[in-house]
């Protein structure tokens, strides 16, 4: 469980370089919306602090029936404040980091071995009808 933690944060990183990752949930959704075949991974993040909230629990399931309905790869991590200093910027400050999307590159030339390790853990992962895995990040 641990590799797929570090294939999740190599492909967030490896993404976010060549400009294939959406960091937000209101973002995420125009993009769904705006280009849904672009979407190629999906990471949902939680933490003790915002598990409560009904409207980001409403955004979670929305995203998810997307997901499912779009043969999107999703996934879950929970803890945010982890994702957040992956994904944000230098200081790792991110207020809203509880999805992030990674997408196709426009001329669909980016390949990411770890992006196709995770895809292939959520088809496992699926085939035990475990539709949205938890995934723990590896600590700095």
């Amino acid at each position: 469980m641990e590799t797929i933690g570090k294939s999740l944060k190599e492909a967030l990183k490896s993404a976010q370089c060549e400009d294939c990752l959406t960091v937000g949930v209101y973002e995420s959704a125009k993009i769904m919306n705006d280009d849904p075949d672009s979407v190629s991974f999906c990471v949902l993040a939680t933490d003790e602090e915002w598990e409560c909230n009904i409207a980001l629990q409403i955004h979670f399931t929305l995203i998810q029936s997307y997901c499912f309905d779009n043969d999107i790869s999703i996934v879950r991590v929970n803890d945010m404040q982890r994702l957040a200093e992956i994904v944000g910027d230098k200081a790792g400050q991110l207020e809203d980091a509880h999805c992030c999307l990674i997408t196709n590159s426009a001329d669909g030339s980016w390949e990411d071995p770890a992006l196709e390790k995770l895809h292939l853990f959520c088809e496992e992962s699926r085939g035990l009808n475990d539709w949205v895995p938890e995934i723990t990040l590896p600590k700095r």
